[in-house]
């Protein structure tokens, strides 16, 4: 390649790095100055073999129209911002422990200038901690709209000395378990609530 041909050849590549390789901007993302969609979460647990050491919760949001998100550089995928907070799953007694969320707690806005993104809540989940196991019952968006709830089964084994390292999601079903007996349960309640 000649040298004239280079120099301009090096600048364009320049210029294209740099139009498509710049991460998106990460908005300012704002709180609902004026929350409405208040829901109580009440969990259950059913035959633990004994408590937890902490009890910790997680809601989880994301913009539902992915149109008004601008399209991610150099993938060309469009990426809808989440966000994520901690709740606080109270506890009532031994076994049962309360949390208030709100669906609504992001403002809706034209973050990008495409549009307004419209923020969904995606689900509300708990991590009941005893040793190294960590068990993460959660309770989906639909379940928490239409107040339904959510059980999910853990084996007794893993409470009293978990070889796992990450989460238990449990399953649906106690036969889903070599030991059915041998099990647990967490169940998420939801309840809509007026602020």
């Amino acid at each position: 390649m000649s040298r004239r041909l280079a120099l301009p050849f090096a600048t364009l590549f320049a210029l294209s790095l740099q139009a498509h390789g710049a991460p998106m901007n990460k908005p300012d993302i704002k709180l609902n100055p004026h929350p409405k969609m208040r829901y109580e979460i009440t969990m259950t647990v059913e035959g633990a073999p004994g408590g937890f050491e902490a009890v910790q919760g997680r809601v989880d949001y994301h913009v539902s129209n992915p149109d008004s998100v601008p399209l991610t550089p150099l993938s060309g995928a469009t990426v809808e911002p989440q966000e994520h907070t901690s709740v606080e799953f109270e506890r009532v007694n031994d076994t049962t422990y309360k949390a208030y969320v709100y669906a609504d707690r992001y403002l809706d806005e034209d973050y990008f200038g495409r549009g307004t993104c419209h923020w969904a809540l995606v689900a509300v989940s708990a991590n009941l901690i005893q040793g190294r196991a960590r068990f993460s019952p959660m309770i989906v968006a639909d379940d928490v709209f239409r107040q339904k709830e959510s059980r999910r089964w853990f084996a007794n084994q893993a409470y009293r000395g978990s070889p796992l390292s990450g989460p238990d999601i449990g399953t649906g079903k106690r036969s889903d378990y070599k030991q059915p007996d041998d099990t647990f349960s967490v169940t998420l309640q939801s309840t809509e609530r007026t602020p």
